[in-house]
């Protein structure tokens, strides 16, 4: 690991914005943040530029982006604590172990943002929008809580459209070339540094807001998602 590194992980051990695999925090982020406002997600956080982007548009919510590296989740904390966003927190853990540190309606909104879209089909269950991760969403989401994907990648975004179809979900806004538009809000006009890289090479960025039904279909549903996935997207 390089000195850079080791200098990251060791700060990030004293940021009161960071926490490391916390133990008793589902249902006690109000004790973090010192109020009952609502909580936003950002998954694979990253750097946190969404995180801290939406924590500087709404102070009167709260942020928390979500990632497993630390090395990357210094920048934003270190941001956010340089702009004195007390309502911008990050949690270092893997998003398949997210259920565990919310309680049953503890969040209102998830971000997904420019996350690996996996593309090789044998990765699909590693999808951020695959049921899977949908289900363990719906533990920890409000009735109707809103899920928006933003990324520069058409097969995932085509994925995640096929998903929602398929499991009844709400689609709230879609798009598949957001600076297209002519009044784009000030939420899409934050970018990540994996956005300004576009390495999916598309030129375009694709953004889908929904949210679940109140009850996400079984594994048949899966199977048929794998079936059409199959003969969609060819072999690996």
């Amino acid at each position: 690991m390089g000195q850079k590194k080791l200098v990251r992980f060791a700060e990030i051990e004293t940021f009161p914005n960071v926490l490391q695999y916390p133990k008793d925090i589902a249902g006690n982020w109000h004790s973090h943040f010192t109020n009952t406002n609502s909580i936003t997600l950002e998954l694979a956080c990253g750097k946190g530029e969404y995180a801290v982007g939406l924590g500087q548009l709404y102070p009167e919510r709260n942020f928390i982006g979500i990632d497993l590296k630390g090395n990357r989740i210094w920048v934003g904390a270190k941001k956010a604590l340089q702009n004195n966003l007390s309502n911008v927190a990050f949690l270092r853990t893997k998003i398949d172990q997210v259920a565990e540190y919310f309680s049953q309606n503890e969040v209102a909104e998830i971000w997904i943002t420019f996350p690996d879209p996996q593309l090789r089909k044998s990765k699909a269950k590693k999808r951020l929008t695959h049921p899977k991760f949908l289900r363990l969403y719906k533990k920890i989401l409000v009735p109707g809580g809103l899920i928006h994907l933003k990324t520069d990648s058409p097969d995932l975004y085509q994925f995640t459209k096929l998903v929602i179809e398929l499991h009844g979900c709400t689609v709230h806004t879609d798009t598949d070339n957001v600076y297209q538009k002519e009044n784009i809000s000030e939420v899409l006009k934050i970018k990540t540094h994996y956005e300004s890289l576009d390495i999916a090479g598309s030129n375009r960025i694709h953004y889908v807001c929904f949210s679940l039904p109140a009850q996400i279909p079984g594994k048949e549903k899966d199977e048929e998602l794998k079936q059409l996935l199959k003969e969609n997207e060819g072999a690996d």
